[in-house]
């Protein structure tokens, strides 16, 4: 977890300064309706909502300078689409098609209406940046795959041929130049515009998707395991001529992350200075061009949970004057995301108890006239059950639940149950399918001094899906996760934060369990945190399944007593409030953990060969 920077709101609160002294010219086009998961595809649901959140919490911009975007209509995509293939799109076996996956009914409606409202922005970023001369930033589009009698590629609608379209069924004739430097080739766009030689379409891709004869486009395959310098050398050789050459009056750069090293799907090899150089180079050569034309800037493609940084890192530099902001870690901004989402929360929302009205009577007064105990009401002595489905349902979380098919969502609180108080949320649409299950307490007992938040269990689960190919469930595991442990952490941590709780406790009941928590907890106990990290070296190479029931089947063995290793409960904490963070942290912890490691177990690994995970 990173450490709290006493500095940061005030470097923050000169950039804001700094920014209506010295405006950079450049806005955003958002919507939160972009976010739209799959557990087949490996993409960041909220990839846009990452940078956004980062750009403001940096304080490089607010909400005057950012565009919501409605979706696109029918009449802008029949500028470009066919009637034919329009049509087609109400067949749901047709948009399986083209996004390569099975959707069902209620995700097919979710993610044409995404790509839709991915095409209004586009269409709106391009119309601002013509009519004000100016750089926009969409985060979202860059759907190039998609032509105009079909999709493919995940991409239905092509976003950047509905605005240029539509620029000139108003009047605009400048030529334009449209830089597309996602990993894959711009081959709808290309194709689109294979006639008309006011558009000139520039792709430089691992390898071309189709040959097509365009009047005006520059093709430049590299090939698989592309490095920094082939890459920065092809774009240096190219942009600059093009821009002479072509003039365009408008630049729509495809600022694709998949050409990065850690991309999910991605061949190539380029390094976080090689993407920020790539995007630089783009920026400021168009800056210099000839007439200074505007740039819009679309995210298009980019995979796995770090592919938003790479975007982030770059966008910082437009809106602070040239200077790279380097962005934290996917956990710290979604936690950063709860944070700001928490500041717009009314606590008498949350509550149930209007705070205006003091001298109103409570359940808990009338019980504890009549000499009655007490009935519980809310949820950790705070949230009401409208409360925390106002949580969830403005953190976006039921809204994402929505759009995999989980309809009539209920959430269900039990405040009585002895060994924590609980909360469930079901779908209700085929039976009671209950999707996530979380029972805590406030706890004073573990550490003495401090008020922890402990849970006791947390159960996130997607009861329609299965385990793919050669993919094995963990201990106890029933289904597939739903992929949002991440979310859930983090708002617990801001309901530790607005509860003044010192931080989360966790017993975990697996190896498993702890290992997916050691991201962001520390055992409380020195020698349980060594115990684990020689686990660690014992079991490495192998998945987390393997080596979880390697531990289950009692593989593990102290190679100092000869005896094998069992799994047994050790506290883990998650530190919130500066006192736990250097009790856990701190000069002193250090020290105790350096003499822990001196009489650390050390583990091997036995019977034969790497386990593997039973079915």
């Amino acid at each position: 977890m990173a450490r709290f920077n006493p500095f940061h709101g005030l470097v923050r609160t000169t950039r804001r300064l700094s920014r209506r002294l010295w405006p950079v010219g450049a806005r955003i086009v958002f919507s939160d309706r972009y976010a739209l998961g799959h557990s087949a595809v490996p993409h960041d649901p909220l990839r846009a909502e990452h940078i956004l959140t980062f750009l403001v919490a940096e304080g490089l911009i607010d909400g005057d300078a950012v565009l919501r975007p409605r979706m696109a209509s029918v009449r802008r995509l029949r500028q470009v689409h066919t009637d034919a293939y329009l049509d087609s799109l109400r067949d749901p076996d047709a948009l399986t098609r083209v996004a390569g996956i099975r959707f069902t009914e209620a995700e097919l409606d979710r993610f044409l209406e995404v790509q839709r409202r991915m095409v209004g922005g586009t269409d709106l970023a391009v119309r601002e940046a013509l009519l004000h001369q100016q750089t926009l930033l969409h985060l979202g589009g860059g759907l190039h795959h998609a032509h105009a009698d079909r999709g493919q590629g995940f991409c239905i609608l092509n976003d950047v041929a509905v605005a240029i379209v539509g620029r000139r069924r108003e009047g605009f004739r400048g030529n334009v130049l449209v830089v597309d430097l996602d990993l894959h080739h711009g081959d709808g766009t290309e194709a689109i515009f294979a006639a008309d030689p006011t558009v000139h379409t520039f792709s430089i891709h691992n390898r071309a998707w189709q040959d097509i004869e365009a009047v005006a486009s520059t093709n430049v395959a590299l090939g698989s395991g592309v490095d920094d310098d082939t890459y920065l050398r092809a774009l240096r050789h190219h942009l600059p001529r093009l821009l002479e050459s072509h003039r365009p009056q408008l630049v729509i750069y495809l600022a694709g992350v998949d050409p990065a090293a850690d991309d999910r799907i991605g061949d190539w090899r380029i390094t976080p200075q090689g993407m920020l150089a790539r995007d630089l180079f783009v920026q400021r050569q168009v800056a210099r061009a000839r007439g200074r034309p505007p740039l819009v800037v679309c995210l298009a493609g980019g995979y796995g949970t770090r592919a938003w940084q790479y975007s982030a890192r770059f966008f910082s530099t437009v809106l602070n004057h040239g200077v790279a902001l380097e962005p934290p870690s996917t956990d710290a901004i979604t936690l950063e995301r709860y944070r700001q989402l928490s500041k717009v929360l009314d606590p008498d929302e949350l509550t149930g108890i209007p705070s205006s009205t003091d001298w109103q009577l409570t359940a808990e007064d009338i019980y504890g006239a009549l000499g009655g105990g007490q009935p519980r009401t809310r949820f950790l002595d705070f949230y009401s059950k409208h409360g925390l489905e106002l949580v969830l349902e403005r953190s976006g979380l039921l809204d994402r639940l929505r759009a995999r098919g989980f309809h009539d969502l209920v959430l269900d609180v039990d405040l009585e149950d002895e060994s924590g108080e609980t909360v469930r949320l079901f779908s209700e649409q085929h039976g009671r399918e209950l999707l996530a299950e979380l029972r805590a307490n406030r706890d004073r007992r573990l550490i003495p001094g401090m008020e922890l938040l402990q849970v006791e269990w947390l159960l996130l689960q997607n009861p329609r899906a299965h385990f793919a190919p050669g993919e094995a469930p963990l201990p106890g595991q029933e289904y597939p996760g739903l992929g949002m442990l991440r979310d859930v952490v983090a708002l617990l941590v801001v309901v530790c934060e607005r509860l003044h709780l010192d931080g989360i406790s966790f017993v975990p009941s697996h190896y498993h369990l702890a290992s997916t928590s050691h991201k962001v907890l520390r055992f409380l106990d020195p020698h349980h945190e060594v115990t684990y990290d020689a686990l660690q070296e014992a079991l490495a190479g192998l998945s987390v399944a393997e080596a979880s029931h390697a531990v289950e089947a009692g593989r593990i063995r102290d190679t100092r007593t000869g005896e094998i290793f069992h799994w047994t409960p050790m506290a883990m904490v998650l530190p919130v409030s500066p006192a736990l963070q250097e009790r856990l942290y701190g000069e002193e912890a250090e020290k105790e953990l350096e003499r822990a490691r001196a009489e650390a177990p050390v583990f091997e690994l036995v019977g034969g060969a790497s386990p593997t995970a039973p079915r």
